[in-house]
């Protein structure tokens, strides 16, 4: 008979419950500031035609990333590899009942089939966020101070991770009237400044010279470095300073600093490598040198509603990954404290008294307790080791005698102190507790 291994299938996770606590942790947060901007969740398949993404996502995405299988029916369909088709799809079967400007956002899991390394595997969680309907830099503003305020509720503080930015529009007026490039020279420069940060700076300059030719790059090689250590879009070139979609970018920026957003530098090199980008495109990097990256990011896609046969409609939307943004929170000590969602283990001293401690249990329940019994028959030993790893916060302690008199011994884990309580002293205890953790979370939250 053939063992079967135990591990998961490469580049996907196992997440026992304290790395699912953790992940649940990450999507609450992003929950509420999605929440706290007005913007209502949804839900959309884990399969989709492949169709809709071949016609935009891009070719890399499309052909060789993309988990693609032909279904009972001779259908051919992909495992998602990204929401945005999606989200797209559906405001586009719903165009005319859908009240406009549509603020939508989902937390879901995705497939692809690339390289697994830290922070990338091939499934992965992400939330989506999309504001549809609004054409003017008023929408990007919003996406990027959504995107700034779900930092700032995770505790991060702003010289941990800078906002950068940049502008399709603009990347294009680049390539062709500053540096001087052709069709195909320009698709090769903004794939090679897409990953210019995942190579080494020999290797993007010898590149650079490849695509733009010996003779063309004397000139455009010099134009190209003076661009990358631009961080204002002040400190352009004035004729790329006078380009429309500069002028835009800059008028974005001093929204954001009017809304407390001052973390935000403008980056030449920022590409977001997928085709229907068509504006304003963002990032968030980690600023701490152990995990000095892209997070997250997101831009402007005003035409991809259309390829579904309805009237092009003005988008900006992001995508938060849950792996960058754990080990985001893990380098910079923000991940808080491992506390079990039950809240009292129930300790049953004696075999006879199990019965009474389901009693017990379902009385505390009933009253909005979380109550894990111990019906093992174990040594006492053995069950305080079980729930202290487990990390729930309180042990009750039932033996026959505490049942007869209905007075319990309620122990803190964290703090060791102990206490005699009968039901309503204990529910008032847990339920206080769990509410102060409530209100410390929302404090800590208004602070950051």
């Amino acid at each position: 008979m053939t063992t079967l291994s135990t591990r998961p299938y490469k580049g996907t996770r196992d997440y026992y419950p304290e790395e699912k606590r953790l992940q649940n942790y990450i999507f609450s947060v992003w929950a509420q500031a999605a929440r706290q901007f007005g913007y209502e969740e949804y839900g959309a398949p884990l399969l989709e035609p492949l169709d809709i993404y071949t016609a935009k996502s891009g070719q890399e995405l499309a052909s060789e990333q993309t988990y693609v299988f032909d279904d009972r029916g001779g259908r051919t369909v992909a495992v998602r590899p990204e929401m945005t088709p999606s989200v797209s799809r559906m405001v586009a079967a719903r165009r005319q009942e859908l009240a406009m400007p549509a603020r939508l956002y989902s937390i879901a899991n995705f497939m692809r089939y690339e390289r697994p390394q830290r922070g990338r595997e091939r499934e992965f969680w992400q939330m989506n966020v999309d504001l549809f309907g609004v054409s003017s830099i008023e929408a990007d503003a919003e996406i990027i101070e959504l995107a700034y305020t779900s930092m700032k509720l995770f505790g991060a503080k702003d010289d941990m991770f800078t906002i950068r930015v940049n502008d399709r529009e603009l990347i294009n007026a680049i390539m062709f009237r500053y540096l001087g490039c052709d069709a195909v020279q320009a698709e090769l420069m903004i794939k090679l400044l897409d990953r210019k940060h995942k190579i080494s700076t020999e290797a993007f300059r010898d590149q650079a010279v490849d695509i733009f030719g010996p003779e063309q790059a004397k000139e455009g090689l010099p134009r190209l470095a003076s661009l990358l250590g631009v961080y204002k879009v002040t400190e352009l070139p004035l004729e790329i300073q006078q380009h429309p979609a500069a002028e835009r970018l800059q008028q974005l920026m001093d929204k954001l600093a009017q809304a407390g957003v001052r973390n935000v530098l403008f980056d030449a090199s920022l590409m977001r490598g997928l085709d229907y980008y068509t504006g304003t495109v963002f990032e968030v990097f980690d600023t701490h040198p152990d995990n000095n990256r892209a997070l997250f990011g997101g831009g402007r896609y005003d035409g991809l509603v259309s390829l579904f046969g309805v009237e092009p409609l003005p988008t900006v939307g992001m995508g938060l990954g849950a792996t960058t943004m754990q080990n985001f929170l893990e380098v910079h000590k923000l991940v808080p404290q491992d506390i079990s969602t039950t809240d009292v283990y129930l300790v049953v001293i004696g075999e006879s008294a199990l019965r009474g401690a389901k009693r017990l249990a379902r009385e505390l329940r009933a009253e909005g307790v979380r109550v894990e019994v111990d019906i093992t028959g174990r040594k006492l030993d053995k069950q305080l080791r079980s729930a202290l790893k487990k990390h729930i916060p309180y042990l009750v302690f039932v033996g026959e005698a505490e049942l007869q008199s209905g007075h319990y011994k309620i122990k803190n884990t964290a703090t060791a102190q102990e206490q005699v309580a009968d039901i309503a002293r204990m529910v008032s205890i847990v339920l206080d507790r769990r509410s102060r953790r409530d209100e410390l979370d929302d404090i800590i939250a208004s602070l950051t």
